[in-house]
């Protein structure tokens, strides 16, 4: 075992006191050491309960002769960094959640390790140490939050943001606003809709790197700490085992976990996620991949922000087995999962319970994924637009720029109703690098749909859009305008063209102009010039890359 690297020979005597300064026994220095990696805090919903999580796990491991030791790591709730200059820091906690993960493990030599989160970043920065770290390991999230009721209708954090835009637009007063502010989230969990956090959930579960029907129990359930204590027993088999993350994570797995994700209409976070893990993986996805993959497998659950259905309805009708099930003909069953058995073992005996929420092959939502990649004249390396998310009448669009250099000056705008029926917002130099770190931008596009304009206006950034995010949003652009991507090149006017069907955007102007323009072109004046964020955008890679760090 690599623990006995600090527990057997006459050399590891000190090493051994320090344990048994914990309560550990001679007995339990014979037992694998399992590290239980915990994000709880108390600061972030989706991770205030993950300390009974953690209990469950451990309570595990001991049971199955494991000697459990748990850890934390830190934690960014999107939700409240959403709209300010703290959502800099949300995509680059991934890296230092993956750094921290690596350091703990390798420090203290465990066996295997249990990874609990439930949030946007913290999910895959644990899933990218668990590659790089490949010793056995195993993830259980900690579930979704139950749904609001406001009048009668299920309401969430989405609901919260578009209601800002009501209230603006006269939609809503303050004291409605005040009574769904009181009901929207009345649970501890993950936000009830398919947003990034249960995306990245539904995904986990899809690789293999979870148990199955670990992605959509709520965080109150019981079944949610019936998963968890049967997660810390299989780590200490895995390690008997000896089945490590490079076992799981296939180029096959993560076709799998991508092809789920389209049937679900998840979040366009997951590209940037997916790919980052695959690279600690040492597998390349080619951002095509995803498209290609969109084009072949239909959107089958109409789940929140742009449907009816809520998680609670995805796990009452079956959960991510059953989705798998009606996918069967296209996935890789024979990829291996953490149980140690296969993908068409684990989904044999799965059923759809409720045909509306998880809809067969035959009866899409829409014919093609959730997910579509467009290139062009305007984002020639790529752009991702959640296509689950737009509404027939505006797949197809052109209009004006009105370019914006920052988030606030958007939202300042579209606030003050300088926004017209036809534009095409742009928000710029919040790219990976020019950001720094990839801002969400789901107040402004929030705002816009709780205004009544998201059948007419569309919005682009070389930055990111929440999973939340439901209208024609598309984000990811690159190269971005922090490294003269054309982008940053536009101006107020310009027209541009969006053509999702036919995976294309593009601006109304000649090679030539744009030559002109990028001679002209000069560097922006850096948003932030000390800490952490400094370091990250002198590291970050373009966005179609993952928005990895560049490795030395």
């Amino acid at each position: 075992m690599r623990s006995d690297t600090i527990k057997v020979g006459v050399q590891r005597a000190p090493h051994r006191a320090l344990l048994k300064a914990l309560g550990i026994t001679d007995s339990d220095l014979s037992k694998p050491f399992i590290g239980v990696v915990n994000s709880f805090t108390n600061v972030v919903p989706g991770h205030a309960h993950l300390n009974r999580v953690a209990e469950a796990v451990k309570a595990g491991v001991i049971s199955a002769g494991g000697v459990p030791f748990e850890f934390n790591t830190i934690g960014i709730c999107d939700g409240i960094a959403m709209g300010h200059s703290g959502m800099r820091y949300s995509l680059p906690s991934r890296e230092l959640i993956a750094d921290s993960v690596e350091v703990m493990v390798q420090a203290h030599r465990f066996d295997g390790i249990v990874m609990i989160s439930t949030c946007d970043k913290i999910t895959p920065g644990m899933l990218m140490a668990a590659a790089r770290l490949n010793i056995p390991a195993i993830m259980v999230t900690g579930g979704p939050m139950l749904s609001g009721i406001y009048k009668g209708k299920k309401v969430g954090t989405a609901s919260m943001f578009e209601a800002i835009g009501k209230v603006a637009a006269g939609k809503m007063d303050e004291k409605e606003l005040k009574c769904l502010e009181d009901v929207a989230c009345p649970t501890c969990g993950s936000c009830n809709g398919m947003f990034t956090a249960n995306t990245m959930a539904c995904v986990t579960e899809a690789l293999g790197m979870s148990l199955p029907g670990c992605a959509t129990p709520a965080a109150v359930s019981a079944e949610r700490l019936r998963i968890a204590k049967a997660t810390g027993e299989r780590v200490v088999e895995l390690v008997n085992e000896d089945l490590k993350p490079i076992d799981v994570l296939s180029s096959n797995a993560f076709e799998n976990a991508i092809m789920v994700d389209m049937a679900l209409g998840g979040s366009t976070n997951t590209v940037l996620h997916v790919t980052a893990i695959a690279n600690e993986a040492e597998l390349d996805l080619p951002l095509s991949l995803f498209d290609k993959l969109s084009k072949r497998v239909p959107h089958l659950s109409s789940m929140i922000p742009s449907g009816p259905y809520d998680m609670q309805d995805l796990n009452e009708a079956g959960g991510i087995p059953a989705v798998m099930k009606v996918l069967k003909d296209s996935l890789h069953l024979n990829a291996v999962t953490v149980t140690g058995k296969t993908v068409k073992e684990n989904i044999e005996s799965a059923v759809v319970l409720n045909p509306e929420v998880i809809r067969p092959l035959d009866n899409p939502v829409h014919k093609e994924g959730g997910i579509a990649v467009l290139k062009g004249n305007l984002a020639p390396d790529g752009a991702v637009v959640k296509a689950a998310g737009i509404s027939a009448n505006m797949m197809v669009h052109q209009g004006p720029a009105k370019t914006f250099n920052s988030e606030e000056a958007a939202m300042k705008a579209i606030l003050n109703k300088k926004i017209q029926e036809g534009d095409v917002v742009v928000i710029r130099y919040e790219g990976p690098k020019g950001g720094p770190g990839m801002r969400e931008m789901l107040s402004p596009t929030a705002t816009i749909a709780g205004m009544g304009l998201s059948e007419s206006v569309a919005l682009i950034t070389d930055g990111r859009f929440s999973g939340a995010t439901r209208g024609p949003c598309i984000g990811h652009v690159s190269p971005e305008a922090a490294v003269g991507g054309p982008i940053g090149l536009l101006e107020d006017g310009d027209i541009i063209e969006i053509d999702v069907p036919k995976r294309k955007m593009n601006v109304k102007l000649s090679g030539e102009e744009l030559a002109k323009r990028a001679k002209s072109w000069t560097e922006k004046e850096p948003n932030v010039k000390k800490g952490y964020l400094v370091r990250y955008s002198q590291l970050v890679q373009p966005a179609h890359k993952g928005s990895i760090l560049k490795k030395a």
